[in-house]
């Protein structure tokens, strides 16, 4: 059993070191799991609903946790290879997600608040997020991934590539092709701005 020592030191490490140890010593995964977990799951309320987010983090640190023998450990930063999990664990919710975009395009954000609180970009930006939401629904369940691991995770191409198991080129691209279907759905707004203001 490991002492609370050996997972004091852990936590100093980088993540690559750390599932390093947790071949030899199993519980060391604890560490990888209280540096993401919070944040696989907003990724993956955002996308699904906190109903199904404890479900889908659940599974996606098994399923590290068993792959974690394949993990590159020249790559210090285990984020990617986590966001590259969720995502195809999310990707067996498929209609939740679409049932979660129909809903949000439905409903028209009216919050009114007051002057102050209010500014001009975001008012726009809520009275576009029906349109993004029928937008987003649109999308590919591949072209989907790719942009909210760019807008929601704010991973960069390289990190978006990892996850997803292609090339950053691919990414690049792929993510332009992206951005001029909801341009073109949004009247010209940049889907990467609007998903910023209203994540």
């Amino acid at each position: 059993m490991i002492g609370a020592q050996a997972l004091l030191e852990g936590s100093a490490a980088d993540d690559s070191t750390v599932i390093a140890r947790s071949l030899e010593q199993p519980e060391m995964f604890a560490v990888v799991f209280d540096r993401h977990a919070d944040e696989m799951f907003r990724y993956a309320a955002r996308r699904l609903g906190a109903e199904l987010a404890e479900d889908v983090v659940a599974e996606t640190f098994l399923v590290a946790f068993r792959q974690r023998a394949r993990y590159d450990l020249a790559r210090p930063d285990a984020r990617p290879w986590l966001y590259g999990i969720t995502t195809n664990v999310a990707s067996q919710h498929r209609r939740a997600e679409r049932r979660r975009t129909r809903a949000a395009a439905r409903v028209a954000a009216d919050r009114p608040g007051t002057f102050d609180e209010r500014s001009d970009e975001r008012v726009a930006a809520q009275q576009l997020q029906p349109r993004l939401a029928r937008a987003l629904g649109a999308l590919s369940a591949r072209e989907r991934d790719l942009l909210l691991l760019v807008a929601w995770a704010d991973l960069s191409y390289e990190d978006v590539a990892e996850a997803l198991g292609i090339p950053a080129g691919t990414v690049r691209s792929r993510l332009h092709r992206v951005r001029v279907k909801l341009r073109r759905a949004l009247g010209g707004s940049d889907p990467l701005t609007l998903e910023h203001q209203h994540g």
